[in-house]
């Protein structure tokens, strides 16, 4: 076998190691938010275990990248593309840490009385887990323009945040002894907020790979 179908073939191997990584994340923000729901403490625990097979998901790509550097001699694009995998899984493992953090919080909120219906949040963790997909599907795709469109969808997770926000302060200015769960409650969007910002840095990854410039798209994240 030629060496450039060699590499070629190791390369898809690894783009398909980077989907099952991400579906395994979109997973865990999924399961994190339902066990906040139904306060499901097993399930929030299950989460948390979780977290060890991403991480070393994460760590099984970046070796098979480092061996395809370091063996196949990638030219300048393939090259970009390894550079960018490497990036991405790093991000799609912070976003699972995000996924970690709120099953903790549900183990902390234990069988508390819910402060609020929850909708808001559970609308952040849908829309982030569908920008998701789609970033990795623009991956897939080789799509620059879906990766933007995604960065730009950004907004809507951020005004999802800043309602949520808004409406817990409230709670809390009104009755203090709510402070606890309200603040609790912020810490999970902000999980999810910030898992969203990590979904533009894998788009703008996207866009390197397509166009081989460097940039960050949209507003700063920080």
């Amino acid at each position: 076998m030629e060496i450039r179908t060699v590499f070629h073939k190791k390369l898809k191997e690894v783009r398909n190691e980077v989907l099952a990584m991400a579906s395994m994340v979109e997973k865990a923000i999924d399961r994190a938010v339902l066990a906040l729901k139904q306060r499901d403490l097993k399930l929030a625990k299950q989460v948390i275990e979780d977290d060890m097979t991403i991480n070393h998901k994460r760590f099984e790509i970046e070796e098979a990248c480092v061996d395809l550097i370091a063996t196949q001699q990638p030219m300048a694009s393939d090259l970009r593309t390894i550079i960018s995998v490497l990036s991405i899984i790093t991000e799609l493992e912070r976003i699972g840490d995000h996924a970690e953090g709120i099953a903790k919080i549900v183990l902390m909120i234990g069988d508390e009385p819910p402060l609020k219906p929850l909708i808001d949040i559970p609308h952040m963790a849908d829309k982030t887990c569908e920008m998701l997909r789609r970033s990795l599907e623009a991956l897939t795709n080789r799509d620059a323009d879906s990766a933007r469109q995604i960065v730009a969808e950004d907004d809507d997770v951020d005004r999802l945040y800043n309602q949520v926000f808004r409406e817990l302060l409230s709670f809390m200015a009104e009755d203090p002894k709510t402070i606890t769960r309200a603040t609790r409650l912020i810490w999970v969007a902000h999980n999810l907020e910030r898992s969203a910002d990590r979904v533009t840095n894998i788009c703008e990854r996207v866009v390197f790979i397509v166009t081989g410039v460097m940039e960050e798209i949209g507003a700063s994240k920080y």
